[in-house]
């Protein structure tokens, strides 16, 4: 099950929902007699996003969904939310409406992770440069690639208030899914970690983790780890794929061993890491890698007797 919380220190009709890694954490925005959200986590936690929106917004309607970029685990929601409130709006980051408006799971990164998102509707795109009305504020779009081509992040100037999606962690950002697939996206990154630095948020509502204001300090880490990923590509590649793996595992919680290498021979990410960056090892020998070094570090818990492989819950 996962979890959500409402930390303090947001102004009124501001709330920020905490999940767990397998969901994006959700922002609502409560106004006199309407209300949206950024951001709606992934699929298998549709009915708790649904169940948790409703309770923060009361009685209003929910008129609008904002996703900061269309990765399963921040836009898995949509369908339940727009199932629920019918009349809602959706915008989306620019660039992939037409993926939308004709459904390509492959194009919008489902079928390359092995991930599920269902099909959602998208009326409007939020446009880099604009600004868009939450709560009883004005927030600035700003494109955040690097993470992901399209994501843009959200800042609130009166109160330095950042809404960053994967762009930064407190410990980090995003995989850099671009990288994937055989394109230069690091600086991008870096320009993105830049565009925050200007900004001088005084509070960071990240995709994932905690809320935090020691932004000096999260950019130092997101730099210093950026750079060791410049200097050795397959680092990055490796994280990129025991972060895939574990994400699936936060969503099966355990399956078979066996199961668990038939899904990662199908998904096409781990066929191009592999190509790009590990062929001098067989497929099947880096993948058991993979699972070693999972267990090695207390993600998962490998059962030998039974074959079985376990989330851990350390």
């Amino acid at each position: 099950m996962d979890h959500a919380r409402h930390p303090p220190g947001l102004w009124p009709g501001m709330f920020f929902l905490e999940r767990g890694w397998l969901s994006a954490n959700n922002i609502v925005f409560v106004d006199d007699d309407s209300a949206a959200v950024v951001d709606t986590g992934y699929c298998a936690h549709a009915e708790q996003t649904v169940a948790l929106v409703d309770t923060t917004i009361g009685s209003r309607p929910l008129t609008r969904i904002l996703n900061t970029h269309l990765h399963s685990d921040h836009c898995g929601g949509n369908a339940a939310l727009q199932a629920r409130w019918p009349q809602v709006q959706t915008w989306i980051a620019p660039g992939q409406a037409a993926h939308v408006r004709h459904w390509n799971p492959a194009a919008l990164s489902y079928t390359p992770t092995g991930q599920e998102c269902p099909r959602f509707e998208a009326q409007h795109v939020l446009e880099p440069g604009s600004e868009v009305p939450l709560g009883q504020q004005r927030w600035q779009v700003y494109a955040a690639p690097g993470h992901d081509p399209h994501s843009i992040i959200l800042f609130e100037p009166q109160r330095r208030i950042l809404i960053s999606a994967d762009a930064l962690w407190e410990n980090g950002f995003g995989v850099v899914f671009p990288e994937i697939e055989g394109e230069q996206a690091f600086a991008e990154v870096a320009a993105t970690l830049d565009v925050i630095e200007a900004l001088q948020p005084a509070l960071v509502l990240p995709g994932h983790g905690a809320m935090f204001n020691d932004v000096a300090t999260a950019l130092t880490i997101a730099r210093k780890r950026l750079q060791g990923f410049v200097q050795h590509p397959q680092r990055h590649a490796r994280y990129a794929a025991k972060v895939l793996l574990k994400y699936k595992l936060l969503e099966w919680q355990q399956l078979p061993l066996q199961q668990v290498q038939d899904w990662c021979r199908q998904t096409p990410y781990f066929g191009l890491l592999h190509a790009r960056y590990f062929a001098a090892q067989s497929l099947e020998g880096w993948l058991h890698t993979l699972v070693q070094e999972l267990v090695s570090s207390d993600a998962a818990t490998l059962h030998e007797q039974d074959g079985i492989l376990m989330l851990s819950n350390r």
